[in-house]
């Protein structure tokens, strides 16, 4: 690791990165001392107007419905050919599922691909959805470069 270090990318390096879809982690803030809610997630990126969007599946009895409402962080990363690419977003999310159709938040959604992931013990049809807008108030990208000679 000695001559590696990081830097800030541009914002043509992670909108590049970040493509119009990919996986990550979003960690919802919870009250206190309690642990962040983390959920690992698929997510659409809106290039024009830098923000995300998430599918939630909500399975009864889960704790997702209490944390919604809070703040939080997405990070996504990758080893690339050229290093280590990050990247984290904050922020607080917005339900599209019952928008207008003409709402800018919705117009993104059908804009970007939400990767379709199958990690559900029952059917994907059978499992209930909301959509989700997160318009960072932060968005960071870091990358890894090599300082060696």
């Amino acid at each position: 690791m000695q001559g590696l270090r990081w830097v800030q990318m541009t914002q043509a390096e992670r909108d590049d990165f970040l493509g119009n879809g990919g996986i990550g982690v979003l960690s919802f803030s919870t009250p206190g001392e309690d642990p962040p809610w983390l959920l690992p997630v698929s997510y659409g990126y809106d290039v024009h107007s830098t923000s995300f969007y998430f599918s939630l599946a909500f399975p009864p009895d889960t704790g997702k419905p209490d944390v919604i409402d809070n703040p939080v962080s997405f990070a996504t990363h990758s080893k690339t050919p050229d290093g280590w690419r990050s990247i984290v977003a904050t922020g607080t999310l917005e339900e599209v599922t019952d928008m207008p159709y003409d709402s800018s938040a919705v117009q993104g959604m059908w804009a970007v691909n939400i990767p379709e992931v199958d990690i559900f013990d029952q059917p994907r049809e059978e499992i209930t959805f909301r959509d989700f807008h997160l318009e960072p108030d932060a968005l960071t990208g870091r990358k890894e470069v090599n300082t060696e000679p």
